[in-house]
């Protein structure tokens, strides 16, 4: 007897459909085929313990398992599940008439228990693509989904739970939208806003920087901040995320789409409403930053989790030089393409890229004569980030680090500085702008514009233009920087609701170059 089930694997961001076909007949021995892992192989003795500790028994016949397409390599453990349900009705030991009507995946304990799996949003996605009635998930996984509005989605706990939904039995119990988790999610559930977030209201002056964050935010710029320890980065950096407009329900489904797939899923329920903040060690790894895997498991790196959020680099100037490199092409391409033997997937990567930097190797150049580095030690130390790598840069900052009686002048004056809120709003009135500008061109912020986007909608007056090449032929920088600098100005007249860029924008844009003018501080 053959029966038909069907699970997924992704490839990407996208899910594929796979045919689970289980076959009885005369003979001996269980045989699993379809280029298949160590990790699906494995499946078959979880399998048939979870079976027989619910009372199910194996079936003494020659069994051949196929996972379709044979030529697409399978791994993980989701395959558990819709092999165990292919066991069980191709025995006759259960009739299970929509076993073929639903898309399934799970991992099996040893006591029939359904374990979560990675990628269940994406599976869901598929299953309403595909016409399925609906879908079978884990709890955990099935939370991930539960905002899939054109499929039921159903979050079981064990193998029992699968048989019931599979023989026609009324589950609405068992939908994702009834489950106590979702109903009541606690503290751990969902949050309509990140704990922890600084304000900008709490940090005393640097307005300068909080000034160019302002920008950066407005138009999705990278920003880099070079000052002394202590002089507030780490704190700017953090507050960033609490003026960044609130996702789109297309960046919300993208982004959490990519957390599903790395695992990350079962953090939250149903799709992510904060951008995401990633922070990673300055000793990452380059995998750890860009993505990869061996074989074709090929998992999402940093600057794929960042999509759509910012990407925070600390002490950039320790990274070593090839991770910070490698970041060239992601910035540009909005992108990163990973390569290996047997696979290459692409995954979104359009964040943010916020960088900190002490401006040497004890960190107080500049602040007084505390510093004891020499002008070689400052040049080498700095000179890790490359002409290139500056160039992908829009935003330039300098934190100096405030003195104690500055900081008491500051505070005795009375003045509160501007919160974050009213920061957000002229922010999200500047992206408004950029959307309604862009509508059709595929993007949605001014920093993602490529060079004939800037030349159409970006003109400049005769005044501008001259004023910009002037300041470039005296700063020596590069057509990349041109385009970028056209592109703070612009960010800068939407955040004032001018309709044209002019001067006074061209040269607010070319002051947050400032190390690619600094003597001795060449990038």
């Amino acid at each position: 007897m053959l029966i038909t089930v069907y699970g997924a694997k992704c490839t990407g961001i996208q899910a594929e459909r796979v045919t689970v076909e289980v076959s009885l007949d005369r003979g001996i021995g269980i045989h699993l085929v379809g280029l298949a892992d160590a990790a699906v192989k494995e499946s078959l003795l979880r399998t048939t313990t979870a079976l027989q500790a619910l009372g199910y028994h194996i079936p003494g016949k020659r069994m051949v398992i196929n996972l379709a397409p044979a030529d697409v390599r399978k791994n993980g453990s989701g395959y558990d599940l819709p092999i165990a349900i292919g066991v069980i009705a191709a025995s006759g030991q259960q009739s299970l008439p929509l076993a073929c009507k639903y898309l399934m995946m799970g991992e099996l304990g040893l006591d029939g228990s359904v374990r979560s799996i990675p990628g269940g949003l994406p599976f869901a996605e598929l299953a309403g693509e595909e016409g399925f009635n609906g879908i079978i998930l884990p709890m955990d996984s099935a939370l991930e989904a539960s905002d899939m509005e054109n499929i039921a989605v159903y979050g079981v706990r064990k193998l029992t739970d699968v048989v019931r939904i599979l023989s026609g039995e009324e589950c609405d119990d068992l939908l994702v939208s009834n489950a106590p988790e979702y109903l009541d999610p606690g503290p751990g559930g969902q949050l309509s806003r990140r704990s922890g977030i600084p304000d900008f209201a709490d940090i005393i002056g640097q307005e300068g920087a909080k000034r160019g964050l302002e920008i950066a935010a407005a138009g999705a710029h990278n920003v880099i901040m070079i000052g002394p320890p202590g002089s507030g980065k780490s704190s700017l950096s953090k507050a960033l995320i609490g003026i960044l407009p609130p996702m789109s329900k297309q960046e919300s489904l993208m982004t959490s789409k990519i957390f599903s797939i790395a695992g990350k899923g079962k953090q939250r329920y149903g799709l992510m409403n904060i951008r995401p903040f990633r922070s990673p060690h300055y000793s990452a790894s380059l995998s750890a930053i860009i993505g990869g895997g061996a074989g074709d498991n090929i998992v999402p790196g940093e600057i794929s989790l960042a999509h759509n959020g910012v990407l925070f680099l600390d002490e950039a100037a320790q990274m070593p030089k090839s991770v910070s490199e490698a970041l060239r092409a992601p910035i540009e391409d909005r992108k990163v393409v990973i390569s290996r033997l047997r696979a290459k997937v692409e995954y979104p990567s359009s964040f943010m890229l916020v960088m900190a930097a002490n401006p040497c190797p004890c960190g107080y150049w500049g602040v007084g004569d505390r510093c004891s580095c020499t002008p070689g030690q400052r040049l080498n130390y700095l000179s890790r980030l490359s002409g290139p790598m500056m160039d992908r840069i829009d935003i330039q900052l300098n934190v100096p680090c405030l003195q104690a009686a500055e900081l008491a002048r500051l505070k005795a004056r009375g003045a509160a500085p501007e919160p974050s809120t009213a920061v957000a709003a002229r922010v999200a009135r500047a992206r408004e702008v950029q959307i309604r500008r862009f509508r059709g061109e595929g993007i949605f912020t001014n920093a993602e514009m490529g060079n004939k986007q800037v030349e159409r909608f970006c003109p400049l007056s005769r005044e501008c233009s001259e004023l910009l090449i002037s300041m470039m032929e005296k700063m020596g920088l590069s057509m990349r920087a041109y385009y970028r600098i056209i592109k703070v100005a612009r960010t800068i007249a939407d955040l004032e609701g001018a309709g044209d860029i002019l001067p006074g924008h061209i040269s607010e844009a070319a002051c947050y170059r400032f190390l690619d003018r600094t003597p001795g501080v060449r990038f």
